[in-house]
């Protein structure tokens, strides 16, 4: 039996006003008996030096089987500037639902383990599928839960990425580290918990950047924010992915 099963679901024709490719599929991970759907922003020229983002969404309540597509603003954005991207879709209608009380340092890792899996798996099966790209600078992107997500993986495989962003996310911890480089957008109406985020002193110390949005909320950063709040927003990521 076959260790990995991959169902390409559908596949977008090329879209000439984001002069890229759109398309949806699933990878299927035996060992956790897990189907992994994705979304998947293809640049219109691939080579060797087409970096990958991997992106992963914020919370849902497992109730939308398509929050990966729902930062479309951001992941064609990217695309268009030249980046392969994947979103993850990490919530399936069966999945336990994510812990609302406690210490979510705690309550909430197994979502995040989860997450991590998820984005793990796919990095290794779209390095066979996709061996032509840079995969020696991976990028992470996730907003909220997504954004805990990847901070965790940043915590557990540093050596897999080389930079990672997190969208306003308020609970996991970001490693005190040079490698990979970490960035964070902030809304203005939530605080995160404390030292999840770096002082001024760690930032300088360890080339970490925090940037606070005025007039740009938790949820803005999705699909309710205005366009100029979402231009804002893919500047500002833009400004992280091109700085060395």
């Amino acid at each position: 039996m076959k260790k990995l099963i991959i169902v390409f679901v559908l596949l977008l024709s090329a879209l000439s006003c984001f002069s890229q490719t759109e398309f949806t599929t699933c990878l299927f991970d035996t060992s956790r008996n897990r189907v992994i759907p994705l979304a998947v922003y293809q640049p219109h020229k691939v080579n060797l030096k087409t970096k990958v983002i991997i992106f992963s969404h914020g919370y849902d309540g497992n109730k939308n089987s398509k929050s990966n597509q729902t930062y479309a603003y951001l992941t064609r954005f990217l695309s268009q500037k030249g980046f392969y991207v994947i979103s993850i879709q990490h919530e399936l209608a069966d999945d336990s639902l994510l812990a609302m009380e406690g210490n979510f340092m705690e309550t909430r890792m197994p979502n995040w383990e989860r997450g991590v899996a998820n984005i793990l798996f796919t990095i290794q099966e779209f390095k066979k599928l996709k061996p032509q790209l840079n995969w020696n600078d991976l990028i992470l992107i996730g907003h909220s839960n997504g954004g805990d997500m990847t901070m965790l993986f940043a915590t557990r495989y540093p050596q897999l990425i080389n930079k990672a962003i997190s969208m306003d996310h308020r609970r996991m911890i970001m490693p005190r580290t040079r490698n990979p480089r970490l960035y964070t957008l902030r809304g203005c109406d939530y605080d995160a918990d404390s030292g999840v985020l770096p002082t001024e002193k760690e930032q300088e110390q360890f080339r970490m950047k925090v940037v606070k949005l005025d007039g740009v909320t938790h949820s803005n950063m999705g699909e309710n924010g205005t366009e100029e709040q979402h231009n804002l927003i893919n500047q500002y990521i833009y400004g992280f992915l091109t700085r060395r």
